[in-house]
């Protein structure tokens, strides 16, 4: 099953409450109270989003924290790879020269493209967008899982941790 470990869930939270207010300076203290999740696991992921330049920490009395760009201006994509490293389903799919079968491997291509294809619609959900209600799928990016089945996010069904379209597994 492919999933996001927690922490990278709460990070997801994490910037989307701070995109819901992006001029507004907020303390761990304030996001893990308006989030329902400990001040100590706000911060640790307000040190990895930090290090990554995704928000800027502001000192003193009055500090906290905010977006380093708009909302608008960051990607899902970029707040996964701050808080999980780089994007890819298989080992060589993000990080090349990590497999010993790598340069036999026939599956290779299509892994890889499979990875493409989940970074591309990563990149092109932006943060602004996780505030809304409802998130459609992005224009010009093909979001068809497998043929028969319908597009990520229509009438989907979870079976086992995974969603599908209208058919179950």
């Amino acid at each position: 099953m492919f999933r996001l470990s927690k922490l990278t869930d709460y990070g997801t939270v994490v910037m989307t409450y701070l995109a819901r207010q992006p001029n507004q300076v907020c303390s761990a203290n304030e996001i893990a109270e308006g989030l329902h999740l400990t001040v100590p696991t706000v911060s640790k992921i307000l040190k990895l989003l930090a290090r990554e330049n995704l928000v800027v920490s502001h000192r003193g009395v009055k500090g906290g924290y905010m977006l380093a760009r708009p909302p608008g201006a960051i990607s899902m994509a970029e707040v996964i790879t701050a808080m999980e490293g780089a994007i890819g389903l298989t080992e060589c799919g993000s990080t090349p020269g990590l497999c010993i079968h790598e340069s036999c491997c026939t599956v290779r291509p299509n892994w890889q493209r499979i990875n493409q294809g989940v970074r591309a619609l990563l990149e092109s959900v932006t943060l602004a967008e996780m505030t809304e209600t409802t998130v459609m799928p992005p224009t010009g990016v093909n979001t068809r899982i497998a043929p028969g089945l319908d597009t990520v996010g229509a009438n989907p069904q979870r079976r086992g941790g995974v969603t599908y379209g209208n058919r179950t597994p």
